[in-house]
């Protein structure tokens, strides 16, 4: 290789944005070190250029969050937007309420300014907006207080537009609880809604103190949502780090398609499961290969994806040498082979289905067999060694998914939540958190309005001082 007279060239060709094809040739025609020289320095100038450090540019295991936009591969796009060429348009449809209507007429010509002779000819245009002045309704509740003779007391009417002593109104104490834990707008983003745009003064310390009430009041639900996870046919889970007064907890997700269920607690190990998912539970629990889920006895499905995701990692950061390729391959080709076969369930025979879900297994098996020696290789051997029954059961359950996709969708808003509030600064605070995310999340998933429907259930419990179930409202709902 011809020696390098200058920082940025390699002999007498520069180095750059200038770089032509011909000269590129001769570099790489001085060899293979002139070759790495050359685009190692050419990725310290780009880095140079946009003052990002040359580790962070050329480390493959830099988060992608860490990296300049600029940086990103940008060949993988999503499909674009809207409905396909040749198919018909969505507009909005007319309004089926109209709150009043407005007449319209020109008093002269734009054009010319002339007077306008009137016609019989109108045309219709429906507009929905907010009214210009949207203020809080305060409300005076004259209780009178009548004598019993037969009980020998005064008594009054029960009031349910507000939780005892409260001046707050349900439909606020509802509206911001839902803000808060189903939609994750922070405190302060709340308050500055109702101070400034509804004109209504709330301090932080009386929002939090009614979303306790709240909670507490809704604890019925939230034990019936735990009993209704019970009966799921398909159960997902998934955990996620909290923090609650600066200390490390964890988020607990259990979901199925009719109740979500969470849990804020100091352990991530098997009580935390077992304390939720009981010995009665005949379904199967979709999960990641965490061992906290081991002490479930029910059958089980490990999400392949992780799977994947973990052959993944290892080709590219850890040892992928020796005979990690093959066994990598193998793998590979038995998930995705089994992943195809289910997809074909629909158009094979039952007898002929039944066979090759057997062969599968027996693919399984054989490939644990086998002697690997790659450390890589024999880590993940054990995992599956160890879990060899549930890799593939969704095989045999039509509505069981081979990966755990729906839980971690599940407990997405949660984690989108934490980056906007923070987590909890008390016990007390991440019981209502638990709480009042498990009410929410469930009655979204039952096809129910969040808002209306808890502000009906606290009308009930004001009145008859129970709490109906939720069960109530879903079946009038359907």
């Amino acid at each position: 290789m011809k020696q390098r007279t200058a920082q940025n060239r390699i002999g007498d060709l520069p180095l750059g944005a200038g770089l032509t094809q011909r000269q590129a040739e001769a570099i790489y025609a001085q060899g293979k070190e002139a070759v790495v020289f050359a685009l190692l320095k050419q990725s310290q100038m780009l880095a140079a250029k946009h003052h990002l450090p040359a580790a962070v540019a050329a480390d493959p295991s830099t988060p992608s969050a860490q990296k300049p936009v600029f940086t990103k591969d940008t060949s993988k796009r999503g499909k674009r937007p809207g409905r396909k060429k040749g198919h018909a348009g969505v507009c909005r449809g007319r309004p089926e309420r109209i709150d009043r209507t407005v007449e319209h007429r020109a008093s002269c010509c734009p054009d010319c300014g002339s007077p306008l002779k009137q016609c019989s000819q109108s045309r219709d245009r429906y507009v929905e907006d907010v009214p210009v002045e949207v203020r809080v309704e305060t409300v005076r509740h004259i209780i009178h207080r009548d004598w019993c003779s037969h009980c020998r007391k005064a008594v009054e009417p029960v009031i349910t537009e507000a939780l005892p002593s409260s001046s707050i109104g349900n439909g606020i104490v509802v509206l911001s609880a839902w803000l808060h834990y189903a939609l994750g707008n922070t405190i302060s983003q709340i308050l500055s809604v109702f101070n400034f745009h509804l004109q209504f003064t709330m301090s932080q310390g009386g929002l939090v103190q009614i979303w306790h009430r709240l909670a507490d009041i809704l604890q019925a639900w939230y034990d019936e949502i735990a009993e209704d996870i019970q009966n799921a046919g398909v159960l997902h889970g998934d955990e996620t780090g909290w923090r609650v007064n600066g200390k490390t907890h964890w988020l607990w997700c259990f979901t199925s398609q009719t109740a979500t269920i969470f849990t804020i607690e100091r352990s991530r190990a098997g009580p935390v499961v077992l304390a939720f998912i009981k010995d009665c539970f005949d379904g199967v629990f979709v999960s990641d290969f965490w061992y906290a889920y081991n002490v479930l006895t029910c059958a089980k499905q490990k999400c392949l994806v992780h799977l994947l995701r973990e052959l993944e990692r290892v080709w590219k950061y850890k040892d992928s040498g020796g005979d990690w390729p093959a066994f990598s391959k193998k793998l590979k080709r038995l998930i995705r082979d089994a992943i195809r076969l289910r997809k074909s369930k629909d158009e094979l025979e039952a007898a002929l289905y039944q066979r090759r879900c057997e062969r599968m297994e027996k693919r399984l098996q054989l490939t644990l067999e086998q002697d690997w020696s790659n450390k890589e290789a024999k880590r993940l051997l054990k995992r599956l060694t160890r879990h060899q029954d549930e890799v593939l059961t969704f095989l045999h359950h039509a509505d069981v998914p081979f990966e755990n996709n729906f839980g971690e969708r599940s407990i997405r808003g949660a984690v989108i939540m934490r980056k906007n509030s923070f987590n909890n600064r008390s016990e007390k605070g991440a019981s209502t958190q638990s709480v009042l995310m498990s009410v929410f999340f469930t009655i979204k998933q039952r096809g129910l309005n969040p808002v209306d429907t808890v502000k009906e259930a606290l009308k009930i419990y004001l009145k008859t001082g129970t709490l109906p179930r939720l069960k109530e409202f879903t079946a009038s709902n359907g």
